[in-house]
């Protein structure tokens, strides 16, 4: 095993190191980026910046570091790349997840075992929740919110489109992308300035820990000043003691073990979750609770237009309209088939054996095309055909382009001779459309244009290139920019942040000015968040739980050893994390090399304690956590993805004192 520790808020540039070096040696895969790959010659232009010395001056891992594990990977292929929220949660969460995209692409790592970009999620339906957008941009199944998607899914929910649009303010908010998660609370505090008609006033958290979002003091603020906020939880969260206000209601809410209904895990499989029990106490599944909020807002009809069965109705919906990513094909017959068949599967191929679900792949992964498509395994394998479960990349984005970057035109479809076995276009083609008038594979819900594609052997969404250059993203091919709360003032000079971004998700938000070369003068430590294994997500549920209490009951921050000594600090002893945007929480010290000289780590688990002050009180009688602690995100830093205003929780800087 090797590890590699670089500065925190330094992925893109270690990355695009070992990309500079894999194709300067001349290790990349050749005929795979000839084929597969668009935007290679521009791509490879930025990456000639991203030397060893200069990865080794940004992120502090030596030179001969990067040139090794660059080599390392080029001779032991296939290999995959994993990653978490450490790679997402930065102002350039979305570079860093494009340059490990690239990397794979050089490396001919994509579209075979072993290989490809993998996030690994928190929890086994996170990919699912994600699929159907619980999310402020878009419709379910990535459709977002134009005109066109709207009117797709009134189709599928059998709904008036005049009457949907008829419950918006305007129909600029019908199309305009809502407040994220990580930034909600500024449409009630408005520190920073809201593009929106009213301020909000009203919050509902449904199975959601907000003690895991970013400055959550401000968070709190805003809880205190909304004139409504809903808890749905099986456990009384943080939410509910932070809230102090007269103005909380919570409502009992089963756990996974007491309702059922199909999820998709981090590997796009589909299980079917069985109830064991019925809930308990007063609580009530979600389908309930649902159907007691919809009935009382007086749209029942519309809402349950399509849903007579709970929930096998409501997979059947979803997949009805789901056609961009394949959802199509999994029925609840289907997915409690493979649940209930689980053992005739083989581990390794996650193919069935015989048995009921023979030749078909465990969970059905999307895209499934048809009832009668076997799954996808790998995306974007062409070792076998589509209707076997193999798959080229997405036409998405046309079949040609003009780089800004350099004048060249290059053809964005994969080469000829490049296809899935079967498929009657030797090369690449586009996306399918007209096969039904008027409409596209994503929008035809009689499901002939992907029966058409997939009798031709032919993928629905076309066979294209992988980009390596993202023209519509503020930098088109990953680079560096420091965080915005740097230990480095002179990296800040090198790699300055973006300009501020107004209406970014409905609330202006801050880079450049945020973004200062003295900050560090009184913050002179990094800080950065993670997990722990004892506990999951805000800790509401996990904490209540005596024995996981027993094995970790103290909040902590995790500091090393020589920082310690000159601080003062020794091991168990209380202390004080001060952030920059002015959040403070008083934790004890854990002394360990898991940690540099420069870094302080905190576990995100963690509430029912606020700055320095118990919340034990303000918890319904009896159910107070066995753990309370501080919430590590009041001392989070200031910033926010540049793409997808993702919270910036995994670098930042602090300083610590003794309490």
């Amino acid at each position: 095993t090797d590890y590699v520790r670089i500065r925190s808020g330094t992925d893109t540039p270690f990355i695009m190191g070992l990309v500079h070096e894999i194709i300067e040696n001349d290790w990349y895969d050749k005929e795979f980026v000839r084929t597969r790959v668009a935007g290679f010659p521009e791509m490879r232009a930025v990456a000639r910046d991203y030397t060893p010395a200069i990865v080794e001056e940004v992120t502090g891992v030596p030179a001969a570091e990067i040139t090794r594990i660059a080599k390392l990977m080029a001779t032991h292929r296939p290999g995959t790349v994993i990653w978490c929220m450490g790679g997402t949660q930065h102002s350039i969460g979305s570079s860093n997840t494009r340059a490990y995209c690239i990397l794979q692409l050089v490396l001919g790592n994509m579209g075979v075992s072993g290989g490809g970009a993998n996030i690994f999620r928190g929890h086994d339906n996170v990919q699912g929740a994600t699929d159907m957008c619980v999310l402020s941009h878009s419709l379910p199944a990535y459709y977002g919110l134009k005109d066109g998607s709207w009117k797709h899914w009134c189709r599928v929910w059998d709904v008036d489109y005049e009457w949907m649009k008829s419950r918006f303010h305007t129909k600029e908010y019908m199309n305009k992308k809502g407040f994220t998660l990580g930034r909600w609370y500024e449409g009630a505090i408005q520190e920073d300035k809201i593009t929106q008609y009213t301020p909000l006033k009203a919050v509902v958290f449904w199975g959601c820990a907000s003690n895991s979002q970013s400055q959550y003091h401000k968070l709190k603020k805003a809880l205190d000043m909304l004139e409504l906020v809903v808890i749905i939880d099986p456990f009384p969260t943080m939410t509910a003691a932070a809230a102090e206000k007269d103005n909380v209601y919570l409502l009992p809410c089963s756990s996974q073990y007491e309702t059922s209904g199909s999820l998709t895990s981090t590997s796009r499989q589909f299980q079917w979750r069985y109830k064991v029990v019925d809930p308990v106490h007063d609580s009530r599944d979600d389908y309930w609770i649902m159907n007691e909020l919809v009935n009382r807002f007086g749209f029942a009809d519309n809402f349950y237009k399509n849903i007579k069965q709970t929930p096998e109705d409501i997979t059947r919906e979803l997949g009805r309209g789901s056609l961009t990513i394949g959802y199509n094909g999994q029925t609840p017959e289907r997915i409690k088939k493979h649940t209930d068949n689980w053992h005739t599967f083989d581990i390794n191929s996650m193919q069935a054996k015989g048995g009921p679900c023979n030749g078909e792949y465990y969970g059905l992964p999307w895209p499934c095309w048809t009832e009668e498509h076997p799954g996808t395994p790998i995306l974007y394998d062409i070792s076998k055909p589509v209707a076997k479960g193999g798959l080229p990349f997405r036409a998405r984005f046309g079949t040609s382009k003009k780089y800004d970057m350099s004048g060249r035109t290059e053809d964005l479809l994969a080469a000829k001779g490049v296809a899935n076995p079967g498929s009657e276009v030797k090369g690449g083609y586009p996306e399918f459309k007209n096969v039904v008038p008027g409409t596209n594979w994503k929008t035809d819900l009689s499901q002939k244009t992907l029966k058409e594609a997939i009798k031709r052997g032919m993928a629905p969404f076309g066979n294209a290139r992988a980009r390596c250059v993202v023209w519509n993203f503020p930098d088109q091919v990953p680079i560096h920019r420091e965080p915005l709360h740097s230990p480095r003032p002179d990296m800040i000079a090198k790699y300055p942040t973006y300009e501020d971004k107004p209406d970014h998700y409905r609330v202006f938000t801050k880079y450049k000015s945020e973004q200062k070369a003295d900050w560090v003068k009184k913050f002179p430590l990094i800080l950065t968040t993670g997990r722990m294994v004892e506990y999951m997500g805000g800790g509401a549920e996990t904490r209540s739980n005596k024995y996981l209490a027993e094995l970790a009951p103290h909040m902590y921050a995790e500091i090393n050893i020589v920082t310690a000594n000159n601080y003062g600090i020794r091991n168990g002893e209380q202390i004080w994390i001060e952030s920059p945007n002015g959040g403070k929480i008083k934790v004890m010290a854990k002394i360990t090399e898991r940690v540099d000289e420069q870094t302080i780590f905190l576990p995100f688990h963690f509430g029912g304690e606020f700055m320095g002050r118990s919340l034990a009180a303000n918890y319904p009688e009896g159910t107070v956590p066995y753990v309370l602690g501080e919430a590590a995100n009041v001392v989070t830093n200031y910033g926010y993805d540049i793409v997808t205003q993702m919270q910036e929780t995994k670098t930042g800087l602090c300083k610590i004192s003794k309490a």
